[in-house]
């Protein structure tokens, strides 16, 4: 075999050699189906088995309970800076959110072309230096959900603790760090990552929301948001392959 390289550039990261073999070995086909997982129905069920594993799998290496749903998404994580504030913020409503790094900021942004963004804190003026106490995390008793960003990748900085929100939905972009270290997950209302650093290929985002805050949306919410996802089954729209395979 020729020399395995690393990439550590920005993007996807390393695949263990074991599963490109598998993948090697069933892409031309799957498990005597006499076709490629890629090429097989959405709604067959070998995909449906490869669909369902992969949904457990996340339940099982998060710990997280059975009020738990898990979706695969396209479009990257940054989709979801617009859509969650889309789905889950009223009219004249307001979201807060903590601005720690470059992505962080770009999440404050889609939300204020789309409703109300309150920063609870901000170390842009320090460059983005730290993260912050949890006792210098501000916002109102009223906002929809509290958006925090785990793992700062361009700045270096990380969350090694996490606010108590009470009855504050958590929401957390985790696209650098996802399943990196143990965590109590339970807290989070959602979180969502790409998958390409931790997880798999390049071309899904996984998406957990708990059912308390999927069952909040706001009446008018894109057709593939997260709560009208969940409405249709992951069917919003022929859903991603080759990833939660690989994944």
């Amino acid at each position: 075999m020729v020399k395995r390289n690393v990439n550590f550039n920005p993007g996807p990261a390393a695949l263990p050699l074991e599963v490109l073999k598998i993948v090697q070995e069933e892409l031309l086909d799957y498990q005597g189906s006499g076709m490629s997982i890629l090429e097989s129905s959405h709604r067959a069920k070998e995909f449906e088995a490869v669909n369902d594993q992969a949904m457990a799998l996340v339940h099982e290496i998060l710990g997280l309970g059975a009020d738990y749903q898990v979706l695969f998404m396209g479009g990257g994580a940054s989709t979801q800076f617009a859509l969650v504030p889309m789905s889950f913020i009223p009219a004249g409503g307001t979201a807060a959110y903590v601005d720690t790094g470059e992505f962080a900021f770009k999440a404050v942004k889609e939300a204020q072309i789309i409703a109300k963004a309150h920063v609870a804190f901000s170390s842009k003026a320090e460059k983005y230096a730290r993260v912050p106490k949890m006792s210098e995390i501000k916002y109102p008793d009223d906002v929809s959900y509290l958006h925090i960003c785990s793992n700062n990748t361009i700045e270096g900085t990380q969350f090694h603790e996490f606010p108590e929100t009470g009855k504050i939905p958590l929401v957390a972009d985790m696209s650098s760090d996802i399943a990196s270290r143990q965590l109590n997950f339970n807290k989070f209302a959602m979180i969502y990552a790409g998958a390409q650093k931790n997880l798999g290929p390049a071309g899904v985002t996984l998406v957990v929301i708990r059912n308390d805050f999927l069952s909040r949306p706001k009446p008018a919410c894109p057709a593939c948001s997260p709560t009208r996802l969940m409405s249709i089954i992951n069917r919003c729209t022929t859903p991603r392959r080759f990833s939660p395979f690989t994944s």
